[in-house]
């Protein structure tokens, strides 16, 4: 026996997850930048990943080491990244060029106006009861999550309350990979 209540609310979650998205991925295409793994590289390397190897900057992404290679070809020869030495000899970082980080600031503008306005709708006692209520569905979306790309990799660190303490994302990861996931993920 299925909760119609539940199916409703699963697929409004759905439709709407999707249309979010999607104005995100459309609003950064109109910012310059079509491609989702190069808005999150971009996005990742503003926000929180300072220097990162490319095998770093792959997990964050959920690419292969072959597909981070090609993106990270792809923004060197646009100008966005350089690349440096890693941490031993066989690693490289990479790091935001001047011109990167103003296309990763544009992006990251893009975005936010575009979540900014999806709320636009609610109250700010919505909004307060949605953020608790989202919070609880992304630290249980954690809890079940192995592997792939980090759910961060879009985040403004700073907005999201981390450094205090009040990302539930972050909490979550924490409370099952350990302290340190605080800071990675």
């Amino acid at each position: 026996m299925t909760d119609e209540n539940l199916d409703h609310q699963a697929n409004l979650l759905g439709a709407f997850a999707l249309a979010v998205a999607d104005r995100a991925a459309g609003a950064m295409a109109a910012a310059g930048e079509p491609n989702p793994s190069a808005a999150a590289a971009l996005s990742a390397l503003l926000h929180f990943l300072d220097r990162p190897t490319i095998d770093q900057l792959r997990r964050v992404l959920g690419l292969t080491p072959s597909g981070a290679v090609r993106l990270v070809d792809r923004l060197a020869d646009a100008g966005l990244v350089t690349r440096g030495p890693g941490g031993d000899g066989r690693s490289r970082s990479v790091s935001l060029t001047p011109t990167g980080r103003g296309v990763a600031e544009r992006l990251s503008a893009a975005r936010a106006a575009t979540l900014h306005t999806a709320l636009a709708a609610l109250s700010p006692a919505e909004r307060s009861t949605l953020d608790g209520l989202l919070g609880r569905v992304m630290a249980g979306i954690v809890q079940e999550k192995e592997g792939g790309a980090w759910l961060c990799r879009m985040c403004d660190v700073r907005a999201c309350g981390r450094d205090a303490g009040r990302c539930q994302t972050a909490n979550a990861a924490a409370a099952k990979y350990g302290p340190i996931a605080r800071a990675r993920r």
